[in-house]
C-alpha cells in the first residue's frame, strides 16, 4: 500500500517475452497487485510472467489479439473484481520507469485528483532522446486531441503511463473504449464528460533498442478521423445530452449560419456562372454575412469549451517536487520548482 491506498498495476503485454520479467522486477514493493494481460501473444510472454517469481502477479490470457485498448479493458475489468483503490497502466516494453510511480500517484493520493498521466515533453533532454517519428506524431496530434477531449491543459495525450481512481474507473464504459493505440485518447473523452480532474506529471520515457509497433503514417491517417468522431460525441453528450448549455446554442446557430451562408453562396455562384454573368455584390454579401456570423458563434463556443476544462493540477506545480513527500506529505511541504513551458 501507498499511504492507505491499495495500488494495482495493469500491464498489457504482447510479444513481451524479452522485457516483461525485468518490468515486473522493477515495480515497487508498495504495489499490491500486478495484473499481466497477455493479448494473445505467440511468444514466451506467459513464461516471462512466471519467471518474475512475484507473488503479486496475476496472469490473464486473452485468446485472441485485440490491441492495447482491448487488453486494458480486460485488465480493468479484472481489477474491478479485486481490492484496489488506484489502478495504474504500465507498458511491458520497459519504457515507463517504475521508480517514478510515486510521482504519478501523488496527484491522486495527495491532492485527491481523479486521473494522473505522464508528460514526456517537459524534460527537454529526454525529449531529444525520443525517436523523431514519435515526436512528430505526438506534436501533430496533440492539438486535435485537446479539441476532441476538452482537456486543453493536457499536452501529451498519447502518453500511456496513467493512473486512475477506482471509483472513477467504475464509471467508465469499458466497452466503448478504443481497442487499439487510440485507447488513451478515447478514455480522456469519457473522463471529460464525467468532469474528472486530470493532472500531468513530468515523467520521461525510456527508449532502448526496441521497435515500436505504431505505424506513424497509419496513425496520422486514422487518428484525426477518430478524434473528430469522439470529439463530436463528447460535445453531443456534454452540451446537448446531459445539459443543454449556451455552448449548444452557439454551436447550433453558428453551424446553421455557416452551412446556410456557404450553401447560398455556392448556389448563387453556380447560377450566375452558368448564365455567364458576374455574381452581384449583394448576393456575395448575403452569403458572406451569415458565414462570418457563423464562424464567430463557433469561435465563441470554442472559447467557452476551453473555459469548461475540468480543474486539474498543472504540470509546473509538480516539477522539482521531493519524491519523499509523496509517501509522507505531512512531514514536508512539496517544493515548487522550475519554470513553465
Amino acid at each position: 500500500m501507498l499511504g492507505d491506498h491499495r495500488i494495482a498495476v495493469v500491464i498489457p503485454a504482447y510479444m513481451a517475452g524479452d522485457t516483461l520479467t525485468s518490468v515486473i522486477g522493477g515495480i515497487p514493493t508498495f504495489v499490491d497487485r500486478i495484473v499481466v494481460v497477455d493479448d494473445g501473444s505467440p511468444d514466451a510472454t506467459a513464461q516471462a510472467a512466471a519467471a518474475a517469481g512475484d507473488s503479486r502477479v496475476e496472469y490473464v490470457k486473452r485468446e485472441r489479439t485485440g490491441g492495447v485498448g482491448a487488453a486494458m479493458a480486460t485488465g480493468f475489468a479484472h481489477v474491478l473484481t479485486k481490492s484496489a483503490d488506484v489502478v495504474v497502466k504500465m507498458d511491458a516494453d520497459g519504457q515507463m520507469d517504475p521508480e517514478l510511480l510515486p510521482d504519478l500517484l501523488a496527484p491522486i493520493i495527495e491532492q485527491g485528483l481523479d486521473y494522473s498521466k505522464g508528460n514526456r515533453f517537459y524534460d527537454l533532454s529526454a525529449l531529444k532522446r525520443m525517436p523523431l517519428t514519435r515526436r512528430l506524431g505526438n506534436v501533430a496530434l496533440s492539438f486535435l486531441t485537446k479539441m476532441a477531449s476538452g482537456y486543453w491543459n493536457v499536452y501529451d495525450p498519447q502518453n500511456g503511463y496513467v493512473a486512475i481512481r477506482r471509483d472513477v474507473l467504475e464509471r467508465l464504459d469499458l466497452n466503448s473504449l478504443d481497442r487499439g493505440f487510440f485507447f488513451e485518447n478515447s478514455m480522456l473523452v469519457q473522463l471529460n464528460v464525467m468532469q474528472a480532474r486530470v493532472a500531468e506529471v513530468p515523467i520521461p520515457a525510456v527508449y532502448g533498442n526496441e521497435r515500436s509497433s505504431m505505424n506513424l503514417a497509419r496513425i496520422c491517417c486514422v487518428f484525426p478521423w477518430k478524434l473528430v468522431c469522439v470529439g463530436i460525441r463528447r460535445v453531443r453528450l456534454k452540451y446537448f445530452g446531459m445539459d443543454f448549455s449556451p455552448i449548444a446554442v452557439l454551436i447550433t446557430v453558428g453551424g446553421l449560419l455557416l452551412l446556410g451562408g456557404t450553401g447560398y453562396g455556392a448556389y448563387e455562384w453556380v447560377r450566375h456562372a452558368l448564365a455567364g454573368v458576374p455574381t452581384p455584390a449583394g448576393a456575395v454579401m448575403l452569403a458572406a454575412l451569415p458565414v462570418m456570423l457563423g464562424v464567430q458563434f463557433l469561435l465563441n463556443a470554442l472559447l467557452m469549451d476551453i473555459s469548461q476544462t475540468p480543474p486539474g493540477l498543472g504540470i509546473r506545480k509538480l516539477a522539482g517536487r521531493n519524491r519523499e513527500s509523496t509517501v509522507r506529505p505531512e512531514e514536508e511541504e512539496p517544493r515548487r520548482g522550475g519554470e513553465g513551458r
